[in-house]
């Protein structure tokens, strides 16, 4: 019998702002499978390099290499390797996890975030001993995010609107949903209980002094499920998304299963067993759900009002069907601007991202006022998705985006007449950045190109356009 009365506060590794980590987010990937595999101590230096101009235009003194060094350190190991689940440590080697490989793959910021979330549960291997342990003390057994997607979607069904509030309190800081004596009908039967009886959102029962962490905590999460995009959030109002309904299904049917990870099989009575289930537990936490293939975000999904009913969607379901949705972007966009300089000039704008070889996607023309205005122009589009814009004001954001050997000899060959699009699905429309002639801005240490294939790393200054297409209904 749910008793929403029983309150009992289970966190996660707090990271940062959500812009942050979505910005951080590629990076820190990029950085990962570069060291990996690797010693723990070359592991260290190389992350910590990688950062350091980041860690330290987040610091208040910047001459403080103490708290600078805290700061990269929370980043390594706390961040992108216990919360997110992107590398793992077996016998003083880490490795880069399949789940951050996957990412660097599909470019599928939000499917990231949603197979993360999909394996979290409680009580779990992420924390220092003394909190996993007093979480098998309590005997914790959940998943919190299917119970919180499934009130969320029983309350879009009876057409209300819950709280972070409501949710804080009912959910996240319920003993009996984190004990997993609770079900979904039971909590949300409570809550449309109290609505109707006119009760003010109940506020989680906190002990002296620590109202901003009881916060945070709810906070934290529902700005991950947030990321993930499987919720909308304004102000204090929660929704979830209803177009993320194929994932979202994904969560609800993991209710009533078992945890994926039996916390409980481990004697954690001594130093020993204990760190054995630290490892069992990295390893685990850093394999893609058996789900994995299922979370590819539908651009719709991102773009779409919330109330709209989505569209027909279109192929969405891995890396090449994002591509083709870029490149039409791209062709569109493109089509449109010659256009507007010269409409005889439309039927120069060729999408041929299917022909093997060339090393772009779109030929298009330069179309801008001078003696090279018909020159044919070279286009290689390269998208992603993710919630947030990225943020060019951030003088250390970096991306990251991998080209192939055709592609880097087409930028070499045509110079200023090729350009790479790197287009953003995100929340609300999409963001395109335009790189013109990478290669000089290589024989320029403007940007890092490192044949993996090859990797270009780009900041605000390699930068020479700017296009957002917003959606006012969102």
């Amino acid at each position: 019998m749910y008793d929403h009365r029983k309150q009992l506060k289970c966190a996660i590794i707090r990271a940062r702002a959500i812009s942050d980590v979505d910005n951080l987010l590629p990076k820190y990937a990029t950085v990962i499978d570069n060291l990996c595999p690797c010693t723990k101590a070359k592991f260290e230096e190389g992350f910590n390099n990688a950062f350091r101009e980041y860690a330290i235009s987040k610091a208040r003194n910047k001459s403080n290499e103490k708290a600078i060094k805290k700061t990269l350190d929370n980043h390594r190991t706390e961040v992108s390797g216990s919360l997110f689940g992107m590398h793992y440590e077996v016998d003083g080697i880490v490795y880069s996890s399949e789940r951050n490989k996957k990412f660097l793959e599909d470019n599928d910021q939000p499917a990231f975030f949603k197979d993360w979330l999909l394996k979290m549960q409680f009580p779990n291997g992420m924390q220092k001993s003394q909190t996993y342990l007093k979480m098998v003390e309590e005997k914790l057994c959940c998943h919190p995010y299917s119970i919180l997607l499934r009130v969320l979607e029983y309350a879009r069904r009876s057409d209300i609107v819950l709280l972070k509030q409501e949710l804080g309190y009912y959910i996240f800081n319920s003993e009996d949903v984190l004990k997993g004596n609770a079900t979904a009908n039971e909590v949300f039967d409570q809550i449309m209980n109290d609505k109707r009886g006119g009760i003010p959102p109940r506020k989680i029962i906190i002990p002296d002094g620590e109202s901003t962490s009881y916060d945070q905590h709810v906070g934290d999460q529902l700005k991950y499920l947030q990321l993930a995009n499987l919720i909308y959030i304004d102000g204090q109002e929660v929704k979830i998304n209803p177009h993320e309904m194929k994932s979202i299904n994904r969560f609800i049917e993991l209710i009533n299963k078992p945890l994926g990870f039996d916390v409980y099989k481990y004697d954690l009575s001594n130093v020993e067993n204990r760190k054995r289930f630290e490892t069992d537990w990295a390893i685990y936490y850093g394999q893609l759900s058996k789900y994995a293939d299922d979370l590819a975000t539908p651009v719709e999904s991102l773009l779409l009002p919330v109330d709209e009913e989505p569209k027909k969607l279109k192929r969405t379901n891995n890396k090449i069907e994002l591509g083709d949705e870029g490149e039409e972007f791209v062709l569109n966009f493109e089509k449109d601007r010659v256009s507007k300089f010269n409409a005889h000039l439309v039927n120069k704008v060729l999408g041929l991202g299917k022909t093997k070889g060339l090393g772009y996607d779109i030929q298009s023309v330069i179309a801008e006022p001078g003696d090279f205005s018909e020159f044919v122009k070279y286009i290689e589009v390269k998208s992603t998705k993710r919630v947030t814009a990225p943020d060019l004001k951030d003088e250390v954001w970096t991306d990251t985006i991998n080209i192939t050997r055709n592609e880097w000899i087409a930028a070499m060959q045509h110079k200023e007449f090729y350009s790479i699009y790197r287009v953003y699905f995100i929340r609300g429309g999409v963001v395109m950045y335009i790189i013109k002639n990478p290669y000089q801005k290589k024989m320029d240490n403007i940007i890092d190109v490192v044949p993996l294939t090859y990797r270009v790393d780009f900041q605000n200054n390699s930068i020479d356009e700017s296009y957002k297409e917003v959606n006012n209904h969102v």
